[in-house]
This record gives C-alpha cells, sequence and structure tokens, in this order.
C-alpha cells in the first residue's frame, strides 16, 4: 500500500483512538457505542501505523507532503 496519510492526520487518529479508550475505562461510554467507537478507534491506530487509508486511496486523497 502507498503511504497517504501526513504526521499529523496519523497524530490526530491517535489521540481520537486514545480519547475512546479513556472514555470507556473511565465508563462514560459503555454499550453499543463503546462497540461501535471501538471499533472506529482500532482501524484508527492500525491506518495510523502503516500511514496508509483505504478510503483516501479510493478517493485519490492524501493528506501527505511529498
Amino acid at each position: 500500500m502507498k503511504k497517504n496519510m501526513g504526521m499529523v492526520d496519523r497524530v490526530v487518529r491517535l489521540v481520537l483512538a486514545i480519547a475512546v479508550l479513556t472514555l470507556y475505562l473511565t465508563g462514560v461510554i459503555s454499550g453499543l457505542v463503546a462497540l461501535i467507537l471501538g471499533v472506529f478507534a482500532l482501524i484508527f491506530v492500525v491506518t495510523s501505523l502503516i500511514g496508509s487509508c483505504p478510503l483516501y486511496s479510493l478517493f485519490k486523497f492524501s493528506t501527505r507532503k511529498e
């Protein structure tokens, strides 16, 4: 996969994933909401670590400076 995510995009996704985890661990979110947000958080972490977002590729979008 071609990298298409810039550093700011990757950091923002990781921060959002950490925020979801914090909300879950403190009991602010639970049930179906926690499950849905947890799935998104997991996707954010994976895409941030590999530096590529499949949706960006689909729409030929990139936040990476070349």
